[in-house]
């Protein structure tokens, strides 16, 4: 393949490490509610969904959470995310060498902008997104649907086929199919053959990415 002339990045579990941070909190307030859950089984449940999905799937497992729970999760989320995320390992270095080379590069993300404004501004990533950051809340478009991708796509510029998707998350690489973009699936805390099965191509390790992109 020619290497992509945009290349757009999922956030949590792809550029920093917050999904088992995020997850471990929806488990303890969905035990706190009357849902007894780990951190592995929310991760299972979640990753890569909406809150308003967590919201839902909660209820109807018998959590008795307010109406105004999301509100209070992220308060509380937020709070966490204050004191520092770490990036996935290898990601400063990829980013960096897609900036010597001129590639153009995206965030599209079911999280909100003030969760990736965080997470990517506590450890020196957002500076590498500039005008570049599309959420699911601000666009009205989530994954698996394939709206955000191609939204932001086009508001970069590029057709689908000239793209890559960097997922972690089976509505992220099931978003990418439906958008026609290919994928790249990063399989630190997910299951290859689980995201294999949605076309995507299972990696382990940002520093392979370089290879597998042609670059």
């Amino acid at each position: 393949m020619l290497p992509p002339k945009l290349i757009i990045f999922d956030c949590d579990g792809v550029l920093v490490n917050s999904e088992r941070l995020a997850n471990g909190l929806i488990a303890k307030e969905l035990t706190k509610h009357g849902v007894p859950m780990t951190t592995d089984q929310a991760m299972e449940l979640f990753v890569g969904g909406t809150m308003k999905n967590v919201f839902k799937t909660g209820r109807e497992k018998g959590a008795d959470l307010p109406d105004n729970w999301i509100d209070i999760f992220y308060e509380e989320l937020y709070e966490l995310l204050r004191k520092g995320v770490e990036p996935i390992n290898g990601i400063a270095q990829l980013l960096e060498l897609l900036s010597q080379k001129n590639i153009a590069i995206c965030v599209a993300s079911n999280g909100s902008e003030e969760k990736m404004q965080i997470t990517l501004g506590s450890n020196g990533l957002m500076k590498h997104f500039p005008n570049a950051i599309f959420s699911a809340h601000t666009v009205g478009l989530a994954k698996p649907e394939p709206g955000l991708f191609l939204h932001a796509a086009k508001t970069m510029g590029f057709a689908p086929k000239d793209c890559v998707v960097i997922e972690d998350s089976v509505s992220g690489v099931k978003a990418a199919k439906a958008a026609n973009i290919k994928c790249f699936a990063y399989c630190e805390e997910s299951d290859p053959e689980t995201l294999k099965a949605e076309d995507a191509i299972p990696f382990f390790d940002m520093h392979a990415l370089p290879d597998l992109l042609n670059l």
